[in-house]
Parts: C-alpha cells; structure tokens; sequence
C-alpha cells in the first residue's frame, strides 16, 4: 500500500496518535482500524470475538493491540483504558442487529445503552481521552417513512429493540455530554469532546454478519442457491463502509483540533438520489457476478423494519464539507467484487479498494485528502 502517513490525510492528526475502538473485530471496526493504522495511528481494539467466521479482521494484516472483552464489563475497561492512555476513542461496539434485537431484547438493550455507559465512566477516569466518536445509527430516529432525510434535530425513537436501545444510548451519551464534558465548561473543568455520528446502511467488502442482506446473498450464491428476500420494495441509504468512516475520521480530526462546534451529532449517509430499493440492488450486484440469484419470498410472520429511511447530511456538507466518493453502483460494484475474488482468487481487495477510494477522493479535491 502507498504510504498513507506521508499523504498527510486529515491533516496527519492521527500520525502517532493513541486511538482505542471498540467494536474492532467487527465489520465495519475492522475497516476502521485497518484505516487508522495505515496513517500512523498506535491503536488498540477492545471487543468481544469476531461475530462470524470468517470474519474481516481475520483476513487483513493489522497491526493492533486486540483485547477481546465485553465493553459491559467495567473493571477490564477500566484497566485496558489505564494501561493504554488513548487520546481518541471510537466507540463502535454494539449489538447491531434489528431482527436479533428482537429476540435478544435484554442482551441489546445491555450491550448499546449499559455497554456506552461503561465506556464513558472508563472515558471519564482517563485523563488522556480527548475525544469520544460515538457511532449509531440512522435507526436512531422515529421513523415516519415520510419523503424526506431526517436531521440531526430530528426526534429520536424506534419502534423495534434496537432502533430504541441505539436512541436510549444517544439520549444517555446527551446528558454525558451536558452532565460531565459541558462545551461551556470545556478547556477550564474538563478537556474532552464529544460526538455522536449517525449512518445508514453500510456495505463492504468482509461482512459476514448474519441477517444483512449482502452476506445472505454471498452465501447463497457461494451455495449455487437463489437468496431469498422478503422485502424486495424496502429501501435504505447504501453505502460503501469507506463513506462513513471517512466522515467519523473528520469529525475525530476536528475534535483532536479542538474545535468545539464539533461536538454534536452529523448524519453520513448518500445522496438522497441514490437509495435505490433491494431488488434494485440486487439486479446491479448481478452485473458484477453472475452467480448472483434470488427469489422473492413473504414471510408468515413480518417483524416490523422500517420499509423507507434516509438521513439528511446537509449538516455535514456544511459544516466539514464531507461528500460520499463513490455513487451507489461504485459502492456495490467495489463490494461484490470484494467477494467475488476472495471466493473464487482467494484475494483480499481491503488494501486495493482503501488505495482507489483515497484517489478518487483525491480527484474529487474533498477536504480530508489536503494537507
């Protein structure tokens, strides 16, 4: 991989810099690790064991301190914390799974409000931590299915576990946010800021979590089977893991620049021109590998989803002139093809697609790409 520390990407903040994740062994912790040590970042993950197997961390050399434990379990943080001193902690772990939640109401519940919890009483006994990226949802809102991306403003809610627990927690890290890291009080009683950052439905390359619908359709298509899918109609804001986590590491560069109007909640979602619905995506994925097939299947027994969701990220346009690199084919077209040489070249695109997403950001001029 070219070098990303003499790119000076986000103005080289991270370059010897002290980032704990949680949530590393998961999808999207993994992009994010695999990111932050290509430009110099000492990191270290706390997490429970990989939610699948195979998984993505397996696959992709990071070069990390990993310590698999619960984030619920506060004397281990507390001693990970001690013994790390991180200056920047991106909080990703979660129970992340809408259908999951309903069946496991009190392990979700525990994990994304008592879990966040936990992290912020280690956060708060730490005097190196300068800056909390908390990573939600765009579940986190109540959903009216109406025609128009949500805001940050925008009330909270969910009618499912998850969706609840994820707007219980930013409910809980608000008052954190109040009670003990005040903006007003900040640089005289405390030195830390804070951020929620909410994001839609993410794709990549390494998912293979269950219930989500490009790993169901992976492995059935490994199997030689048409996947089945029940809400072909059901339309989300899709996305490469690359879009959002280059927006959590925009909104990190600006808290560990100590620019307090940062400190709030910045949907990171797509263009609202581009949700395109599942079967829409499934006819794409198609062009990309032929062994793509499906089959659309009603289920006697619906659990409720939200059928229409996206975020407005004015804010973001804004405030951190944050854009998406990649439109919505990119971002399936660089995610099937992710499998597709894994399973029949037994090759990792994680390094091949970072490196032609940093380009074409570079192309684009978008800001965290300039010194």
């Amino acid at each position: 991989m070219e070098n990303l520390v003499d790119q000076n990407l986000f103005s080289g903040v991270y370059k010897g810099k002290r980032v704990l994740v949680t949530g590393h062994t998961g999808f999207k912790g993994s992009w994010m690790c695999y990111w932050l040590t290509k430009m110099g970042a000492e990191v270290c993950g706390y997490s429970t064991p990989a939610p699948s197997d195979p998984a993505h961390i397996d696959k992709i050399d990071l070069n990390i301190r990993s310590v698999i434990g619960d984030i619920r379990n506060q004397e281990k943080l507390d001693e990970v914390f001690a013994d790390f001193k991180p200056e920047v902690v991106f909080h990703m772990a979660a129970q992340p799974l809408v259908r999951l939640s309903y069946k496991e109401p009190d392990e979700t519940f525990e994990t994304n409000v008592i879990g966040s919890l936990r992290v912020y009483e280690a956060c708060r006994k730490t005097e190196s931590v300068e800056s909390i990226i908390t990573i939600t949802t765009d579940k986190v809102y109540e959903n009216h299915e109406w025609d128009w991306g949500y805001r940050e403003n925008d009330r909270l809610g969910g009618k499912d576990p998850y969706s609840a627990s994820k707007a219980a927690m930013e409910i809980m890290t608000n008052s954190y946010r109040h009670s003990y890291f005040n903006l007003e009080k900040y640089g005289t009683d405390h030195q830390v800021l804070m951020a929620t950052v909410r994001a839609g439905n993410v794709i990549g390359g390494g998912d293979w979590a269950l219930d989500r619908l490009i790993p169901d359709i992976v492995e059935a298509s490994i199997a030689g089977n048409p996947v089945s899918i029940r809400s072909p109609y059901s339309t989300r804001p899709w996305q490469h893991v690359l879009e959002p986590i280059s927006g959590y590491l925009m909104i990190g560069q600006k808290l560990i620049e100590k620019e307090t109007k940062f400190g709030e909640a910045y949907n990171f979602g797509p263009s609202v021109t581009e949700d395109v619905n599942v079967e829409e995506v499934l006819i794409t994925l198609k062009k990309y590998w032929d062994k793509i097939d499906y089959k659309i299947e009603r289920p006697d027994v619906v659990l409720h989803e939200a059928g229409l969701l996206k975020l407005d990220c004015t804010k973001a346009y804004r405030n951190l002139g944050w854009t998406p690199v990649w439109n919505v084919d990119s971002a399936l077209k660089y995610t099937i093809l992710w499998y597709k040489e894994y399973y029949e070249e037994k090759d990792i695109q994680t390094e091949k697609d970072l490196n032609t997403y940093i380009s074409d950001a570079k192309e684009k001029g978008l800001a965290w790409t300039k010194s």
